[in-house]
C-alpha cells in the first residue's frame, strides 16, 4: 500500500508534464521575453521605455481609455448578467437551456463579425440608430466614440458574465429564503445579509475576468475603428506590425503596463475577497 502511493504520485506528475511544457512554452516564456525586451532601450538597458510611456499624454490617454471602457463595460455587463442569471433560475428548463446555449454562442461572437453587425445596427446610418432618431429618443450617437465602444464591449461581456455567474446561484438554497421569511426578513434583508455575501466571491471573480476580457480585446475595436481609437491593444499592435512606427521594445513595455494593470486588479480582487463577509465567516 505504501509503495503504491509514491508510484501514483509520480504517475500523476508524469501526466502533468505535457501541460507544464505547454504552459512554460506558451505562457511563461513569452511573458519573460516581453519583460526582458521592455527594458531594452536601443543598445542599452533601462527604464527609458516606461519613462516615455508615463510622460507621454498620448500613451496615458490610451491607458485611460482602456481602463474606462473596461470598467464601465464590465460594470454594465455584470449588472445585466446578475439579473439574467437570477431570472434564468426562475424559468422553465427548456427556455433556460436555450438561453444558456445562446449565451455560449454569443460569448464567442466577436471580432470582425461583431463590429460589422454593430455598424449595420448602430452606425451613423444604422437601422436602430435611424429608428431612435425618428422617435426622438436620441439626437446623436457615435458608435466609433468611447461611449459607442462601451456599448459594444458590454454586448460581448453580458453572455460571458451569464455563463460565469449562472452556476453561482446554485449556492443559494430555497430553504434559506423561506427561513428568512419566517423570521421576518424581507426581500432586501435576505439579499443584503444572505444572498449578496454568498455571491460575493463569484461576483468579484467574474468582474475581474470581465475586466481582463475588455482590457485585452483587440480584433473588435480594430475592425470597428480601423485602429484609429487610442487604446492599449491598438497601440501595442501598431508597434509590432506597423510599417511606420515599428518598435517592438516599446510594444513590450506597453504590454507590461497592461500586465501590471491586471496584477493590480487581481490583487485588489483578492484583498476584497478576503474582507468579504462570506469568506471571513
Amino acid at each position: 500500500m505504501t509503495a503504491s502511493k509514491p508510484r501514483g504520485k509520480w504517475l500523476a506528475l508524469l501526466c502533468l508534464l505535457p501541460f507544464a511544457i505547454f504552459f512554460i512554452a506558451f505562457q511563461i516564456a513569452p511573458l519573460a521575453w516581453v519583460a526582458v525586451h521592455s527594458l531594452s532601450v536601443g543598445d542599452a538597458w533601462g527604464l527609458g521605455n516606461f519613462e516615455k510611456i508615463f510622460s507621454s499624454k498620448f500613451y496615458l490617454q490610451a491607458i485611460k481609455h482602456s481602463l474606462q471602457i473596461a470598467f464601465w463595460s464590465s460594470l454594465f455587463g455584470i449588472l445585466i448578467a446578475v439579473l439574467g442569471s437570477y431570472s434564468l433560475r426562475q424559468v422553465d428548463s427548456k427556455l433556460r437551456d436555450f438561453v444558456m446555449a445562446f449565451s455560449n454562442m454569443t460569448s464567442n461572437f466577436a471580432g470582425v463579425p461583431l463590429a460589422f453587425a454593430f455598424i449595420i445596427i448602430l452606425g451613423f446610418n444604422g437601422a436602430l440608430t435611424l429608428l431612435l432618431k425618428q422617435a426622438g429618443i436620441i439626437e446623436d450617437f457615435n458608435l466609433y466614440s468611447k461611449t459607442g465602444l462601451i456599448v459594444l464591449y458590454t454586448y460581448f461581456q453580458i453572455p460571458l458574465g451569464v455563463l460565469l455567474l449562472y452556476p453561482a446561484f446554485d449556492a443559494l438554497r430555497e430553504d434559506w429564503r423561506e427561513s428568512a421569511a419566517l423570521l421576518g426578513a424581507g426581500t432586501w434583508d435576505f439579499w443584503r445579509h444572505i444572498g449578496l455575501p454568498v455571491l460575493t466571491p463569484a461576483l468579484l471573480g467574474t468582474f475581474v475576468i470581465l475586466l481582463a476580457n475588455a482590457l485585452g480585446a483587440y480584433a473588435t475595436v480594430y475592425a470597428l475603428t480601423t485602429g484609429n481609437f487610442n487604446v492599449l491593444p491598438i497601440r501595442i499592435a501598431a508597434m509590432v506590425a506597423g510599417d511606420i512606427s515599428l518598435n517592438p521594445d516599446m510594444a513590450s513595455a506597453l504590454a507590461m503596463v497592461l500586465v501590471g494593470l491586471m496584477v493590480v486588479i487581481t490583487a485588489a480582487h483578492q484583498w476584497l475577497l478576503k474582507r468579504s463577509y462570506h469568506v471571513a465567516r
